[in-house]
């Protein structure tokens, strides 16, 4: 699956990660990441954002982050990946128990062209090992966390990137790679 379809984004792993290779403090602490982003340092990566697909326990976490009162961040429709949908319905969620390719071809189908967001170590890791990636985009903050969630899960392997942008704007760094094929 490739981002050069007609009409389709790109499949982008996007995260946020300390200097010293977390995505996640502490029980999964993620405070640390939103003093960065109280001004969006980078709005062109919103905007050619359609869809984001996340993996449970990612959802579970950043249900319970603060979002800034002031921001417009809208990703498109959020599509969350388990083994078990919750009872009741989420406002704006759409829970997918389906294989993995089948998830990522219903999120994409659904960001009307622009790309879709992969977020959290699991998912990701899972979509990076089947190929499934295009791009991956890191937001390398300067903190260093000593304990947390890694950026990729231990059974990820190796994957080959090409980099192929990096920019700065204020204290956040982002790395841009295309995944090789």
């Amino acid at each position: 699956m490739s981002g050069m379809h007609a009409g389709l984004g790109k499949v982008v792993v996007n995260r946020a990660m300390s200097l010293d290779g977390l995505i996640a403090g502490p029980d999964n602490a993620m405070d640390w990441v939103i003093e960065y982003f109280r001004e969006d340092p980078f709005p062109e990566i919103v905007r050619a954002t359609g869809a984001m697909l996340v993996g449970r326990g990612t959802h579970e976490v950043a249900k319970r982050m603060p979002t800034p009162e002031d921001t417009d961040y809208d990703g498109g429709p959020v599509f969350v990946l388990t083994h078990q949908p919750p009872d009741e319905p989420e406002q704006g969620v759409t829970f997918l128990t389906c294989d993995l390719a089948e998830a990522v071809a219903t999120a994409r189908a659904a960001a009307g062209g622009k790309n879709l967001e992969i977020l959290g170590a699991d998912v990701a890791s899972q979509c990076l090992q089947r190929g499934l990636v295009d791009e991956v985009l890191v937001y390398v903050l300067p903190v260093l966390l000593g304990d947390g969630v890694r950026f990729s899960t231990s059974v990820l392997g190796r994957i080959d990137l090409e980099p192929f942008s990096n920019t700065q704007s204020g204290q956040v760094t982002m790395l841009r790679f295309r995944v090789r094929k």
